[in-house]
């Protein structure tokens, strides 16, 4: 009788165990999926993040301090003022503002250093903008770790406003007095009659000379409630030398 009253006790513990573990992969999976880890994800991005070593990056010492001194002359050593996002959706050529020089030089920076090449558009807000510079790779996150130390001083000019096609900088609006732009994510303004509510609250540095029709594609893409896109558009950019 012990015997038997044994097994049963064991033969509950093993279904309840069965159970238990198939709860565990339902919320894994859901897990996953919230966060958008996709087949086309690893494969889109393995190539830039073979190039990433976390063990030979160190704190890069660019910083608040020196950033505009940085960029000034990095501005003058690069003159540049043109790059090319290629997407899976087509091309978009970007033209950058020279009276906004430290957020020209800066993109010009992160373009040549690679950076973007590890992001995607991360955000889609129809009718409104769509915003890139950043993704869930591990690349991104070493990139980002080392050149956090900076912010861009705020550039704002009269003849720069947020109509449709603009490019400007996002940046963070708590602590922030200075209006000061982060130096990685950026959006595309898609209102025919523009966001001019934004004026003088983000830095506005260029502008879309072609691909305008790729930029509402992504805005068509279907998204989560925090606005990212299910299927990702990662960026290849590069100069254009004219």
């Amino acid at each position: 009788m012990k015997f038997i009253y044994l097994f049963f006790i064991n033969f509950l513990l093993l279904i309840s165990c069965k159970k238990e573990k198939i709860n565990n992969d339902v919320y894994k999976h859901n897990t996953l999926k919230s966060k958008k880890i996709k087949d086309t994800l690893i494969k889109t991005s393995r190539n830039t993040i073979n190039k990433f070593n976390e063990s030979k990056i160190k704190r890069d010492t660019l910083n608040d301090k020196n950033a505009i001194a940085f960029f000034t002359e990095y501005g003058k050593q690069n003159t540049e003022n043109k790059v090319r996002f290629k997407t899976r959706l087509g091309d978009i050529i970007i033209k950058l503002y020279a009276d906004t020089p430290l957020h020209r030089a800066n993109f010009i920076f992160l373009t040549k250093k690679e950076y973007f090449n590890t992001t995607c558009f991360h955000r889609v807000v129809p009718n409104f903008i769509i915003q890139g510079g950043n993704s869930e790779n591990r690349s991104t996150a070493i990139f980002r770790n080392k050149y956090k130390q900076y912010l861009l001083p705020a550039e704002f000019r009269k003849k720069r406003k947020h109509k449709k096609g603009i490019i400007a900088q996002a940046r963070d609006w708590e602590y922030n007095p200075e209006k000061k732009s982060t130096p990685f994510e950026f959006y595309f303004v898609l209102n025919q009659r523009g966001e001019h509510h934004l004026d003088n609250e983000h830095t506005v540095f260029g502008e879309v000379v072609k691909g305008m029709s790729v930029i509402n594609e992504i805005s068509k893409l279907k998204a989560g409630n925090d606005e990212w896109p299910y299927n990702d558009v990662y960026i290849k950019a590069e100069i254009i030398n004219e």
